[in-house]
């Protein structure tokens, strides 16, 4: 019974435990993916992807703290095709769920990569919509008419799951937009949140910026953004719940301890990623989310995480 406590199915697809990595940290090159996949993650997911290789924004392009990071990785990869070769040599010598993630350049871009990583053994492809750290290049999440083109489209080029990953939407009505292309469209989770956007951290005993591209901006992540992650979380799974729908969520942002993935089960989380604290903590940290995760369970008097999927409470309930 415990070890399926953690347990939780999208799509077919089953992550024992729920806790995984989100794409982006440590997640690039071959000898990096294997020591994730050795680790107690529920599943493997790879760095962004594009159709070529990139070195990626120059350095120093990332900082960190205690209470989180600020990025401007610019997508460094190496390409799709060994993106492919990758995702399948995972697949065949670790035995749980390996998730390629598409962050296309252009529009064609995400139907090439979409097609060729479909035909892999990935259990799932996540699109990257929400990529901030590429220098004139816009997210396509906030562009309601092209995101909608890309998804309609790659779903007609691959019958694999389609995780979405979206930046924060601070203003309700934005949520509204996109989440109506979203349902209409046959996706299978949504992955909340990619880093914020355009954050800066100064060094004030030099009296600079902490990274050099885009003048000092990156995306910010960890315990910042954490409310933000939850909020959006929240949001979407009230507005679904209200249309009388449901898109599982990924919950991503600011997870360090066992109590904050409780928490974004809370909130409507089905699932939960972990970044700046993968970093920080690399592979031994899965292993102590889920004790304390299985800990807080058991203390509650849970049988397992599909029970808390949700059920947060606001003060009028109470």
């Amino acid at each position: 019974m415990a070890k399926e406590m953690l347990s939780n199915e999208i799509s077919r697809v089953k992550f024992n435990p729920i806790i995984m990595n989100a794409s982006g940290a440590k997640c690039t090159y071959e000898d990096e993916l294997k020591k994730l996949a050795a680790s107690d993650t529920g599943a493997v997911v790879l760095k962004s992807t594009t159709v070529e290789p990139r070195k990626g924004n120059p350095k120093p392009k990332y900082w960190d703290n205690e209470f989180g990071s600020i990025n401007s990785n610019g997508l460094e990869n190496l390409g799709y095709k060994k993106t492919a070769e990758m995702a399948d040599m995972l697949a065949k010598e670790f035995r749980k769920p390996v998730i390629p993630s598409i962050a296309g350049l252009h529009y064609e871009d995400y139907l090439t990569m979409a097609e060729e990583l479909g035909k892999t053994k990935a259990a799932a492809l996540e699109i990257n919509l929400s990529c901030p750290n590429i220098p004139g290049k816009p997210q396509v999440a906030y562009d309601s008419l092209q995101s909608k083109k890309v998804l309609e489209k790659v779903r007609e080029l691959t019958n694999k799951p389609l995780f979405i990953k979206l930046p924060p939407y601070l203003e309700l009505i934005h949520q509204d937009e996109i989440l109506e292309i979203l349902l209409e469209a046959d996706v299978q989770a949504l992955i909340l949140i990619n880093s914020v956007a355009n954050t800066l951290s100064i060094d004030a005993e030099k009296e600079q910026a902490t990274i050099l591209p885009k003048k000092g901006l990156g995306g910010l992540g960890g315990k910042f953004i954490k409310p933000v992650a939850l909020g959006q979380v929240w949001s979407f799974h009230n507005k679904m719940k209200e249309k009388g729908k449901e898109i599982p969520i990924i919950g991503v942002g600011g997870i360090y301890s066992g109590t904050d993935a409780f928490e974004f089960l809370l909130a409507g989380a089905s699932a939960v990623q972990v970044g700046t604290a993968y970093y920080q903590e690399e592979g031994k940290i899965f292993r102590r989310l889920k004790e304390e995760l299985m800990d807080l369970l058991e203390a509650k008097n849970y049988k397992n995480v599909k029970e808390v999927i949700g059920k947060l409470k606001t003060i009028e309930e109470r």
